[in-house]
């Protein structure tokens, strides 16, 4: 019997080119209207205890080929606990080898971040004191979602998943509204006093749903339309209207980086126009954050002039120069970190809700005192 494979669910991605007693030959499935490729998560039946090849034949065609140097899939046989198994990239095609225990075997670029859990999150985060609102409607009318928590006179805002693929951000917000619903943990307590948080913890909502890796249902690109947003991003111009209603004192925009295996910012601080006071509080996060986590570092990061001309759409450093806010882009690796090595699990779920919770001193020090 040859293997049964899928991906017909929430953030699911992959085609089937032929398939055998156990193996196949998969490719990856472009962004819906959009040119980028390199999110999979699919599901293979019929598997239990064979070594089965899984070969994606158009991985070195995919929109960060450098990514898959190093990179080891993820998989799970119950779609909760996931690791990470052989795989090897060579001539253009990336070879996932593993023996499933079990029937069934979830296959994914890094730990998915489902619809249902989203909502989980929302429920959990709304019966311990937060306020939620609906921020706008993405393109096929799913809500942009909005938590806010504290009462402190600062606006500090938490954005995740522009980019649906890079699903580590879903789990660092896990780990951030751990620490802040904790009435016991003193930073959250402090950061709460001082700010009012507003967490959109899933901007590109269809994208996630489609199983895309960057693009919304339009195939715009959510994280190049912040200087002025294209009528095919509403999400972008949902945010940045609750935006203008509240203020903006600090904003971290979280992802994650397909090519890089290390946690890094890029913050404002390298725009031409970035004014002392942003830069003295990017220095500030970056300072406690280095204390706070022993995964991130400073020593490896984009240069200061990524993204060329598209830099001015991008939420960093549109938002710094519309509100004058301390700025900054979180990324986390796809791949192990360098830092915190995990043979096993390699920059994984726990890693993200890590980071998430030991972010908060970084976002609160670079706050700075009023």
């Amino acid at each position: 019997m040859s293997l049964v494979i899928d991906a017909d669910f929430h953030g699911g991605n992959i085609l089937v080119q032929t398939v055998g007693k156990a193996t196949a030959d998969l490719t990856l499935r472009q962004d819906s209207n959009g040119p980028w490729f390199q999110w999979f998560f699919f599901r293979v039946r019929g598997a239990a205890g064979q070594a089965l090849t899984l070969r994606i034949v158009n991985a070195g065609a995919s929109s960060y080929p450098d990514g898959w140097i190093g990179y080891r899939a993820c998989v799970s046989s119950d779609g909760e606990a996931w690791t990470r198994t052989d795989t090897r990239y060579a001539d253009g095609v990336l070879e996932i080898r593993h023996r499933p225990p079990a029937d069934e075997l979830w296959v994914a670029y890094f730990p998915p971040y489902d619809g249902r859990r989203h909502q989980a999150l929302l429920s959990r985060a709304i019966a311990a004191g937060a306020r939620a609102d609906v921020l706008g409607r993405s393109v096929e009318g799913r809500a942009i979602d909005r938590l806010t928590l504290g009462t402190g006179r600062r606006q500090v805002w938490l954005l995740g998943r522009q980019h649906s693929g890079e699903t580590m951000a879903s789990w660092w917000m896990e780990g951030a509204l751990d620490r802040l619903l904790d009435p016991a943990d003193a930073t959250g307590h402090a950061l709460l006093t001082a700010a009012t948080v507003h967490i959109a913890p899933l901007i590109n909502v269809d994208g996630a749903a489609r199983g895309n890796l960057r693009g919304n249902a339009a195939g715009v690109d959510l994280n190049r339309q912040w200087h002025g947003p294209d009528p095919r991003a509403p999400e972008v111009a949902a945010v940045l209207a609750a935006m203008d209603a509240a203020g903006v004192d600090l904003s971290l925009d979280v992802h994650g980086d397909e090519t890089l295996p290390h946690v890094f910012v890029d913050g404002a601080d390298v725009d031409p126009q970035a004014t002392a006071s942003q830069i003295a509080g990017v220095e500030r996060f970056k300072s406690a954050l280095l204390v706070a986590s022993p995964a991130f570092q400073t020593r490896v990061g984009y240069p200061p002039t990524y993204a060329g001309d598209e830099a001015p759409g991008m939420c960093t450093r549109a938002v710094a120069r519309r509100y004058g806010a301390v700025s900054l882009t979180l990324e986390m690796p796809f791949k192990d970190s360098m830092e915190t090595p995990d043979p096993v699990a390699g920059w994984s779920i726990e890693a993200s809700r890590r980071l998430g919770h030991d972010t908060l001193p970084a976002v609160l020090a670079g706050l700075g005192s009023e």
